[in-house]
């Protein structure tokens, strides 16, 4: 009565997969991506044109774990093969921000009339272009992508004012 649990994750042309000690790695037209991942008592396997992430044990949390992985290796795919983007809108009615990229960090400068700047990380190989009242976060890591621009929105929360009249800052439109 043992039940297995599996996902299929199928591999599309120009994508070669590899998995060795606990280390996923996808490398496609735009880059290479790599992550860790291991789970005791899942197993994952790479055949041809496909991947399958299965598991013997028959609980939630292993069926909750295999979903998981299984959409993690589907995000590192649609990564090296489309990559991911988000956009972002600059808002501001009090006092005119000024943004720019140096380096690995992105620097708000005048939010709400401070004199310091405030600073959000860049997180691994994410691109962020600034144009005007818009800002261009890309790359091929989700995670990475989507961490940089929850840093860049959350430097500029509002604290110590009304959030209901002092509605400046750096908000994500369109995912």
């Amino acid at each position: 009565m043992a039940k297995e649990i599996s996902r299929t994750v199928e591999v599309p042309a120009g994508v070669t997969i590899a998995y060795e000690n606990r280390i996923m790695t996808v490398k496609g037209p735009k880059g290479e991506n790599a992550k860790e991942l291991y789970y005791p008592g899942i197993v994952i396997s790479v055949g041809d044109g496909e991947i399958v992430v299965d598991s013997e044990v028959e609980r939630k949390q292993y069926k909750a774990m295999v979903g998981t992985y299984a959409s993690h290796v589907s995000n590192m795919i649609k990564g090296v093969t489309e990559g991911f983007e988000y956009k972002m809108s600059i808002v501001y009615s009090h006092f005119p921000m000024q943004t720019k990229v140096e380096g690995k960090t992105f620097v708000i400068s005048n939010f709400l009339g401070e004199k310091k700047p405030r600073v959000a990380k860049i997180v691994g190989s994410t691109n962020v272009k600034v144009s005007g009242n818009s800002v261009v976060v890309s790359g091929i890591s989700k995670e990475d992508v989507g961490q940089t621009t929850a840093n860049i929105e959350q430097k500029t929360k509002i604290k110590r004012f009304d959030p209901r009249v002092f509605q400046d800052g750096i908000y994500v439109v369109e995912k």
